[in-house]
């Protein structure tokens, strides 16, 4: 039996409601294709504690992952999210008064983003 719509989308922002794991998306989104010992480099935490942040994102599908040799290589699955991950950074950063999605080259087009528009 599938899970209601609602509870999938819940999963997935659970899954990046650590900064870790949207550091992790962030990376792969700029970088692409990391194993865990590169995320281990960059991020400065064990690999059994980057694993088990790779494996929440792989099991909400934000992440991919494919065997090379004796090497996991982790890949975004889900670009949407990185997207998204890129238009939070542009609110974040805006020096608007009521920041929006859209209004900067990071969003895309330059002009704010209708609902739904990404």
């Amino acid at each position: 039996m599938k899970k209601p719509l609602e509870d999938v989308q819940a999963a997935v922002f659970k899954a990046l409601g650590h900064p870790t794991r949207t550091r992790i998306v962030s990376i792969l989104a700029r970088d692409r294709g990391k194993c865990v010992c590169d995320l281990v480099d960059q991020l400065g935490y064990d690999q059994s504690t980057v694993s088990k942040h790779l494996a929440v994102l792989k099991t909400v599908g934000i992440l991919k992952s494919t065997k090379q040799g004796l090497n996991v290589i982790y890949e975004i699955g889900m670009p949407c999210v990185a997207q998204f991950l890129k238009c939070v950074e542009c609110v974040a950063t805006s020096d608007a008064e009521e920041p929006q999605c859209g209004s900067c080259k990071m969003c895309g087009t330059g002009e704010p983003s209708p609902v739904g528009g990404h």
